[in-house]
């Protein structure tokens, strides 16, 4: 307990090493924990495409250089900023040599526990190490967060998971899968299984699947921008103000944000998927699932049409592709006491517009800060936003304490 480190970040997604660049770059004490982007790695579709377009999809760093732009054009990769979707692999591959590059200082550890402590928290490491950080910021991403469909959350494991849990479907080849949703996690995934083997259908309360638009190089004029500018997340002025404005969404009504954040861009999978899917996977669409039981090995699900009518469908396992919930009390290091101190709303931190919780010199990034600065936090680029202002803020913070103690 003699090491005093003046900032713990817990996570090592784009958001955590993309602050950890920004604060090697500023001389800042600091130490960085987390499996370098596990989610990435381990729990996405292993052949998946990358929704968010290429300008969309850099981890954030004070160096031109560090774009996915510039790591492709360096090695000969094939690259656009908009309309040839990246990858996961490719992904994968920059964000291991953005790692290297701007985060050597990464320690492969996981946070196992936080509380507060005499100097600000007290941490302790997956080995067993304890040590002490005057501030900590929370980046751990979506690993904590699963969002299982309330019917589906007594079956065992043999007979329903989550998509989180997939990243090959091979163990699924000959076996009948129902996916339950019809975002991206849920068409991704249904294609990979179909792909290993496996007999799949798709089953979504949604009466169609909103593919996103192709891009239509005819479409990209001066006038087509201004009517439905092109952004981070995705095209319209609601989500330029997102992308442009998360200071001032913050500043937003409470209900206001929390509603926009919410409903703003639902579920919806890359174009490029269209063709991967149609004719080829059947989809039940309009229905909604009411309740779930095992009988025998099989998995029957009751299912309800949008005129009221019932009907039982039967399988080997279901898969609830339906997303990510950000809640604190489903993050598993922290001790009670330290979450019974932070106010929250809808389950969430309240923080300040450095990011900052009620309790001092504890920060949240990434999507547990999407109800505070809006959907862009939901994003990778929502990272070139954070990662800056987070890392300008902790320096005039660290800053001002050491020319106290100076003084």
């Amino acid at each position: 307990m003699s090491q005093i480190v003046d900032v713990a970040i817990i996570g090592a997604g784009p958001y955590g090493l993309s602050l950890a660049a920004h604060l090697n770059t500023r001389n800042i004490d600091f130490r960085i924990f987390g499996k370098p982007m596990n989610s990435w790695r381990e729990h996405m579709p292993k052949d998946m495409l990358l929704k968010s377009e290429g300008f969309a999809s850099n981890l954030d760093a004070p160096n031109a250089g560090a774009t996915l732009a510039a790591y492709c054009k360096a090695r000969g990769i094939a690259y656009e900023d908009q309309g040839l979707p990246v990858p996961l692999s490719v992904f994968n591959d920059y964000a291991s040599w953005f790692q290297r590059r701007y985060v050597p200082n990464l320690e492969e550890k996981n946070v196992v526990a936080l509380e507060e402590g005499p100097h600000g928290f007290l941490l302790e490491l997956e080995d067993g190490e304890r040590l002490e950080a005057r501030r900590v910021v929370n980046a751990v991403g979506i690993t904590w967060f699963a969002d299982m469909a309330s019917p589906l959350k007594t079956l065992p494991a043999w007979a329903a998971s989550h998509s989180f849990a997939h990243r090959d479907g091979a163990q699924f080849k000959g076996r009948e899968v129902i996916v339950l949703g019809a975002g991206a996690s849920a068409i991704d995934l249904a294609a990979q299984l179909a792909d290993s083997g496996a007999d799949v259908r798709i089953l979504a309360r949604a009466d169609h699947i909103r593919f996103h638009d192709a891009p239509d190089s005819a479409a990209a004029t001066l006038l087509n921008q201004i009517r439905n500018p092109s952004t981070g997340i995705g095209p319209g002025w609601r989500s330029f103000f997102c992308v442009n404005a998360p200071l001032l969404f913050h500043r937003m009504p409470e209900a206001l944000r929390l509603r926009a954040t919410e409903r703003h861009l639902g579920p919806a999978p890359g174009w490029f998927m269209r063709e991967r899917v149609d004719g080829r996977i059947p989809a039940l669409l309009g229905r909604e699932l009411l309740f779930a039981q095992t009988e025998g090995d099989r998995v029957a699900l009751r299912v309800a049409g949008a005129t009221g009518e019932q009907e039982t469908l039967t399988c080997d396992h279901v898969v609830s592709a339906t997303g990510f919930k950000p809640e604190l009390h489903r993050l598993p290091y922290l001790k009670p006491e330290l979450l019974a101190r932070i106010a929250q709303v809808a389950n969430t931190a309240i923080l300040s517009d450095q990011f900052e919780a009620s309790v001092p010199g504890l920060y949240f990034t990434g999507p547990a800060a999407a109800n505070a600065f809006g959907p862009v936090l939901r994003f990778m680029v929502g990272a070139e936003f954070a990662a800056p202002r987070i890392a300008a803020h902790l320096s005039r913070k660290l800053g001002a304490r050491q020319l106290k103690r100076a003084a």
